[in-house]
């Protein structure tokens, strides 16, 4: 154990125990023999750590915390007051699994109070876990949950302030408005025309014209659960362009600095998403019908599935 830690006089720091520089063991703390704490660490009052526990650098734990054997967390996260974590999933008295389940919250992300997390979770990077919630599936990086079960409710924005939408259609049989710009490089919202007469409404896309790339393939999903999460992921060389026919959808757009939230409800708005954008889309209405067009054919070699690959490939 480093002298540069501080440690409070009731806090038991047993010997065998890893606390880095920097780091402060508040009253009645209790780290046992095998437990490793980093540096810059803020270790609360009434704090319970097992042996088998890793914390990584600037690492806030709040008090009326037990880390269980199999948990790591990594640097700079954040754990509220009471949030509870699990390490078995069928525990019994005086029953010990062979191995214990690991639970991995990851860098930046941050737990709420009273929160609790089911054994065997990851908490992607920068999530935040609302107050109160129960995480019984992994969390997404950047993903903001809540509720019991957890589901996912937004997502942490860089720049702006709760989600974008485009701005009112153009008037009937007027040309649409230029593309509208966001945080997220190279990716746009673009209003279509619109055209309104007695039989009814119409919009369309024209390549050159209005949308971005020639498109060689269209999806369509509907029938989404409004709890579930499709997407999660970025293409390499891949364009898409999104258009909700009907209903609504949330689409969380990022490319690796900046991020955002975009509102697609009207068949006559569409959202460029670019390759090496990472992008998810949540909230479906009941009613929603997602449109879909690609650039090119389904190429699953194409798809880049984790952040932090995707990461990679952006400072690549």
């Amino acid at each position: 154990m480093s002298e540069a830690a501080t440690l409070h006089p009731t806090a038991l720091v047993d010997a065998g125990a890893q606390v880095g520089p920097g780091t402060r063991v508040w009253a009645f703390a209790h780290i046992l023999p095998g437990a490793v704490v980093g540096s810059g660490c803020n270790i609360c009052d009434h704090v319970f750590i097992e042996g088998g526990v890793r914390v990584g650098d600037r690492v806030t734990v709040k008090s009326g915390v037990q880390l269980w054997n199999g948990i790591t967390l990594e640097d700079d996260v954040f754990v509220g007051p009471n949030a509870t974590f699990t390490n078995d999933l069928f525990p019994r008295s005086r029953v010990h699994p062979e191995e214990f389940a690991r639970t991995l919250v990851k860098k930046g992300a941050s737990i709420g109070a009273n929160a609790t997390v089911l054994a065997g979770r990851t908490i992607g990077v920068n999530a935040m876990v609302g107050a109160g919630a129960v995480v019984t599936q992994d969390v997404p990086p950047n993903a903001i949950v809540t509720g019991n079960p957890a589901r996912i409710t937004g997502y942490v924005s860089t720049r702006r302030k709760g989600p974008i939408k485009a701005d009112e259609p153009p008037p009937a049989a007027r040309p649409p408005q230029p593309a509208r710009t966001l945080s997220v490089a190279r990716a746009e919202l673009r209003a279509m025309p619109l055209v309104h007469d007695l039989r009814g409404s119409l919009t369309f896309g024209q390549h050159d014209l209005h949308l971005p790339f020639a498109p060689r393939r269209y999806f369509v999903i509907f029938d989404v659960p409004g709890k579930e999460v499709r997407g999660e992921h970025a293409h390499r060389t891949l364009h898409q362009f999104l258009v909700c026919l009907t209903g609504s959808v949330r689409v969380m757009v990022d490319d690796g600095r900046d991020r955002d939230e975009v509102v697609l409800d009207r068949p006559e708005t569409g959202l460029y998403v670019p390759p090496l954008v990472w992008a998810a889309q949540f909230h479906y209405s009941p009613d929603a019908v997602l449109l879909v067009l690609a650039s090119d054919a389904y190429d699953p070699d194409d798809y880049i599935r984790s952040y932090e690959e995707f990461l990679q490939a952006v400072r690549a």
